[in-house]
């Protein structure tokens, strides 16, 4: 299940809250009479609806010696709730769009899913049956505890997760917060659904459970339905939360092993948790020394790191951690940029943060608050953390005390919690492996048959409900225009926040269109854009976006997102950095050495060598993807190249450009052409499409990753058809009897809720214009790797040479049809499809033409398509990891 992991040279997310908008009624509020809180806010971006789950048990709770208890009890909650057996739980939602998961956090547990408004009562009756009771049998437990090990294995195999581990232990000694709640193998195996039992019966209760809902729901109707189901659910008394007894911090510096191309340079500060007054000062503080504008970013233009951040992690109630993270090249030393870092932090604590950078952090938490209205399930999760894992009565309390931090504030909570403060520090070393090594085989494959998957018979609340397909039929129009200079405008109104956003892309692909031995080209030009225009260097430029709250990014995908009242000014901006960069001399050395220290470290690292692999594999000598960044072509690139690059690949009659949000479209070309209206192009117009290959041999080979607790499998084969045969969509069709809709779909139900080999098992089709490639990918201990291979090939041979039963195609079918209005509970996801589309060359309602397409096929018809382009016996098996046994 999903579990939230730091990573670090990430832009520190925000947890700001939205506030209301005149088009949407103030939240529905009640409390039933067994103590359940509810929660509905009405929201009509999409015609589907988010419910969430959260009860108020983590990690923190769990039994001393078994770390992971609670985490177990998330997984336990997929195998069987009251009067709901796991098979039925799996075909309930994947008949529903398969868009669930659950979480287990350090003070919360939280069950989700993202449904059809017209499924709402149905998704509610399967969380009021978990409610009810969880069947924690021996038998389901013994099933499910593979799994949960696996997805130890792959968090271990992880560096920055071992880090957060590590840090975790130093920070809160003999606190709760030092174990995190994913748990342990050895602690998994001495773990019985008895126990499991009694840790589920203590703490799920009404009393312990916030119901979140939002999105396209009569809120009246939606909390008579949630009284009637969980109403008369008993509650109890619960067992005391633990005391949190924070004990001074000891100063720690130690080293990790890591198997990434970079070398990571981690200080780490204790910092107040979610319960302190102090706790809006601190989101400001950290969003200012994060700022591209502050000090500690600003070792990146001086070549003095390849990227350099500060953001909060692990923010629990009592405590939280601000953390500064510097990139180096690999073999580099971290000691000197660390504590340049520390010198930072301590002189900005020291002596104060500048008022304009303040300002700017209050604007950006405040417009991002806006935002978060444009996501239904991001919404859902906005109010849920608030309330569940912050105890406020409402996300606007957030907001609330943003506002009312003043500079005073944030200087004192910097001067108390930084200020030559014992801190831990940490760096994670990359360490050389071998070479892939070519395997004469796949380690022993196994023949393996079975029946596929047998049919469930659903509760009865459920079968009627969910027994016809829904095929969706109206296609929410846009406007779709062409500019005078080529550009492809479409815009679609949508008035859910007063905020617009803009997404682009110009076609282009680098394997084609990099001159011979410039390779590297494109990646310079890419780290080149944030230094600013023609008109404005970097730091006024990022000055004039702040001003603004904008968020802006230039390059072949570009974008902003912006305020509403600012749609003009952020469209300039973004039009000014797009076509005219700086691309100063200084910064441009800089960059061209950042990109070949890089690429020095990332030809080394085990993720490189195995996507390198697998194209060596898959493609013919001389393929243009097979391109290599090496050090040698970086370095031999003048700012002349750079320049010449940008102007013949950023073309306005390549470009398409998609507005959404609270903008008209006559609004919306007004200002685009306004901005983009006299870029115009030169020359003919560039091959930007790979052409066709031949399907590829059998091969297998093995990377070694000495960091790797689980191994990582990738099959894969060059299928002969592209994204306009008609056989893309039985395949697409028969996809998705195999995998998208968890153990009730084939290989999930095969590898993972029976055999217990995997965590995860995904499998899906790549396809563009001339080529296309299909791939099974999982993760499992290297002995089972052959015996997973030998179950997927089993499967694919049936898909091959037996019809899919009528329940599967049936249950196929609704997955990728309800799928398509739950595409749309973003604005960046509806977007996203948008530009995807029409950069292709599909039409813009290619969804709905779609949707009767996938209706009308035939078991036949997916037996076919599998039997004439899926051939597993043309497999390329690439193991990360430890050689298969």
């Amino acid at each position: 299940m999903k579990r939230p992991l730091i990573l670090p040279l990430l832009v520190l997310s925000l947890t700001s809250a939205p506030l209301l908008h005149a088009a949407d009624a103030a939240p529905t509020r009640a409390t039933l009479p067994n103590g359940m809180r509810v929660v509905i806010i009405r929201n009509t971006l999409a015609p589907v609806a988010t419910v969430e789950a959260n009860f108020m048990v983590g990690g923190d709770e769990t039994p001393d010696g078994f770390p992971g208890m609670a985490h177990a009890q998330e997984h336990m909650a997929f195998r069987g709730c009251k009067g709901m057996t796991a098979d039925q739980t799996a075909a309930i939602f994947a008949l529903m769009g398969g868009d669930n998961d659950a979480d287990t956090q350090q003070n919360i547990t939280q069950y989700f899913e993202t449904v059809p408004s017209a499924d709402l009562d149905v998704a509610l009756e399967a969380q009021a049956a978990c409610l009810r009771g969880i069947d924690d049998s021996q038998a389901e437990w013994d099933q499910e505890r593979g799994a949960i090990e696996q997805e130890v294995a792959r968090d271990l195999s992880n560096p920055t997760y071992k880090f957060v581990n590590r840090l975790n232990v130093d920070l809160f000694a003999g606190t709760p917060y030092a174990h995190d709640p994913l748990g342990t193998r050895p602690s998994f195996d001495k773990t019985t659904g008895a126990m499991l039992r009694d840790f589920a019966d203590k703490w799920y209760t009404p009393s312990n459970m916030i119901l979140i809902i939002v999105g396209d729901v009569d809120p009246a109707a939606t909390l008579e339905k949630i009284r009637h189901l969980y109403g008369d659910i008993p509650s109890h008394p619960l067992p005391p939360h633990p005391a949190i007894d924070l004990q001074p911090v000891k100063p720690e510096t130690f080293t990790l092993d890591s198997n990434l191309p970079y070398v990571l340079g981690f200080i780490a500060w204790r910092m107040p948790g979610t319960d302190s007054p102090d706790y809006a000062a601190l989101q400001i503080l950290a969003d200012v020394l994060a700022s591209q504008r502050a000090d500690i970013y600003g070792m990146v233009p001086a070549g003095k790191a390849l990227a350099a951040e500060f953001g909060l992690a692990e923010t629990y109630p009592k405590a939280s951690v601000g953390y500064g993270v510097v990139a180096l090249p690999a073999g580099q030393d971290a000691s000197a940029p660390l504590e340049e870092l520390r010198q930072i932090v301590n002189k900005y604590a020291a002596n104060g943060v500048p008022q304009d950078l303040v300002d700017a952090a209050k604007r950006a938490e405040i417009a991002q608050a806006e935002f978060q209205r444009n996501s239904i399930p991001d919404l859902a999760e906005v109010w849920s953390s608030a309330l569940a894992a912050e105890g406020r009565n409402s996300p606007d309390e957030d907001i609330d005390a943003i506002r009312k931090v003043t500079l005073a504030d944030v200087n004192r909570v910097a001067k108390q919690y930084l200020l030559n403060a014992n801190t831990i520090t940490a760096t994670l070393k990359p360490v050389p492996n071998g070479q892939p090594i070519a395997e004469k085989g796949f380690g022993g494959s196994e023949k393996v048959t079975s029946e596929p998957t047998k049919p469930v018979q659903l509760p009865e609340w459920a079968a009627k409900p969910l027994s016809g397909l829904q095929v969706p039929t109206t296609f929410i129009p846009v406007s779709d225009t062409t500019l005078p200079n080529g550009i492809r405008l479409i815009v679609r109104t949508d008035a859910t926040s007063p905020t617009v956003t803009v997404m682009g892309t110009v076609k282009h692909d680098g394997d084609l269109q990099t001159p011979p031995s410039q390779e590297g080209v494109g990646d310079v030009l890419d780290g080149l854009y944030s230094y600013g225009t023609t008109s404005l260097d970097r730091i006024a430029y990022q000055k004039a976006l702040d001003d603004i709250a904008a968020n802006e990014s230039a390059g072949f995908s570009f974008s902003v997102k912006v305020l509403k009242e600012y749609f003009s000014r952020g469209v300039q901006l973004l039009a000014d950095n797009e076509l005219h960069p700086a691309l100063p001399e200084q910064a441009f050395m800089i960059t061209r050495q950042q990109i070949a220290q890089f690429a020095a470290g990332n030809l080394q690292s085990p993720g490189y060598r195995t996507a390198r692999a697998l194209d060596l594999a898959l493609l013919p000598a001389g393929d243009p993807v097979l391109r290599e960044v090496t050090p040698a072509t970086v370095t031999k690139l003048t700012l002349d190249d750079v320049k010449k690059y940008h102007d013949t690949t950023v073309r306005p009659d390549l470009t398409t450009i998609v507005v959404i949000g609270d903008v008209t479209p006559e609004e919306a070309r007004t200002v685009i052409e306004k901005w983009f209206g006299d870029w115009k192009a030169a020359g003919d117009k560039p091959n930007t499409t790979l052409p066709p290959v031949p399907v590829n041999k059998a091969s297998a080979a093995n990377v070694p990753d000495s960091e790797a607790v689980q191994d990582s499998v990738t099959l894969a084969e060059q299928i002969d058809i592209n994204r306009f045969d008609p056989d893309y969509y039985p395949l697409q069709l028969g996809n998705h009897v195999l995998g998208g809709g968890f153990y009730a779909t084939r290989l999930y139900h095969d590898l993972r809720q029976v055999a217990g080999y995997v965590y995860n098992v995904d499998v899906g089709m790549n396809a563009s214009e001339k080529r296309a490639s299909y791939s099974v990918t999982y993760g499992c201990d290297p002995p089972n790797v052959s015996k997973a291979r030998a179950l997927i090939v089993r499967d694919l041979d049936q898909m091959r040479t037996q019809n899919v039963s009528p329940a599967e195609l049936q249950q196929a079918k609704a997955l990728l049809l309800r799928s398509i209005p739950l595409s749309e509970s973003s604005e960046e996801a509806v977007a996203g499809g948008l530009l995807g589309r029409a950069e292709i060359g599909l039409p813009l309602d290619e969804p709905i033409l779609a949707a009767k397409k996938y209706s009308a096929l035939t078991a036949g018809d997916v037996k076919a398509a599998f039997a004439k382009h899926i051939l597993p016996d043309n497999f390329v098996q690439i193991v990360r990891g430890l050689a298969p046994q």
